[in-house]
């Protein structure tokens, strides 16, 4: 039997189409999506943390084997990332005052803006410790609750929240965790989505906000991105926008992957510290 499928080829091409978003010939239905960053400056207190944690990095970076070196990193850069949010986090402290986190404040004045506009936001998060100050923090901008689904939320609620959140009228702001709500919801009556941290994957990413930019999608859809300025949050989202094929391979298997190719004076630049 041969193995030329020329023939087949020609006979099931007419039928076949493949409708990627990012052509607009091809899937006219669905509105642009445009991405905004909103920048953040750091407080006092996150600068001291964020320097404090950067001078335990400067002890590990040169460790010769690659892999004991990444092992050392990831708590550290999780702690970096965990004060990008908010001090109380990095700390374990329960009281969460917003004025305390650049990117809360910055959060607060782009929700103020979309309520003022009565529009609905997916807000997505990967730590589920940071949804009940967030959730607390946006219905007090709202004026109403919002809804929260986590990776321990039962399948059967999932789907309830959905239904509720895309009723006419439904809670103005839905928060989800990144990993447990990266596919498979439909969230069309968002036409914000905001990434309160980064997973730094970039399809991970891009599958999160696409659950407002889905096929029924009526409306243009914003993608904010918040960003700490001077830290790794922002070296990144520059390596991925200047450099972005680059950065989708590396950053494809996870900012590990990326790590384990970088020299010490390359990791100290991407965290923010000196070069």
């Amino acid at each position: 039997m041969g193995t030329d499928y020329t023939p087949l080829r020609r006979l099931v091409r007419p039928f076949m189409l493949r409708r990627l978003k990012t052509v607009p010939g091809l899937l006219p239905e669905l509105p642009p999506k445009t991405e905004q960053p909103a920048y953040c400056l750091l407080t006092p207190e996150q600068t001291r943390l964020y320097a404090r944690e950067v001078e335990k990095l400067q002890s590990i970076i040169h460790e010769p084997d690659p892999q004991t070196r990444l092992t050392l990193l990831l708590p550290i850069l999780s702690h970096l990332k965990q004060i990008c949010n908010h001090p109380a986090q990095y700390l374990g402290e329960s009281y969460y005052d917003p004025a305390q986190s650049g990117k809360m404040t910055r959060l607060g004045y782009l929700a103020r803006q979309i309520a003022a506009a009565g529009d609905a936001a997916l807000i997505f998060t990967q730590y589920r410790s940071m949804m009940e100050p967030l959730h607390d923090f946006l219905a007090g901008i709202f004026g109403a609750p919002g809804l929260v689904l986590h990776g321990g939320t039962p399948i059967a609620e999932r789907q309830r929240l959905v239904q509720q959140f895309q009723h006419p009228g439904g809670p103005p702001f839905f928060l989800l965790s990144l990993k447990a709500a990266g596919t498979g919801l439909t969230l069309t009556r968002a036409r914000h989505v905001i990434h309160f941290d980064r997973w730094w994957n970039p399809a991970v990413e891009n599958q999160a906000s696409d659950r407002a930019y889905r096929i029924g999608q009526q409306n243009p859809v914003i993608i904010h991105p918040l960003i700490c300025r001077g830290t790794i949050e922002e070296n990144i989202h520059t390596m991925l926008t200047r450099k972005r094929d680059m950065a989708d391979k590396l950053l494809s298997g996870g900012l590990e992957k990326l790590l384990l190719h970088l020299t010490p004076e390359e990791l100290l630049a991407l965290i923010g510290g000196a070069p």
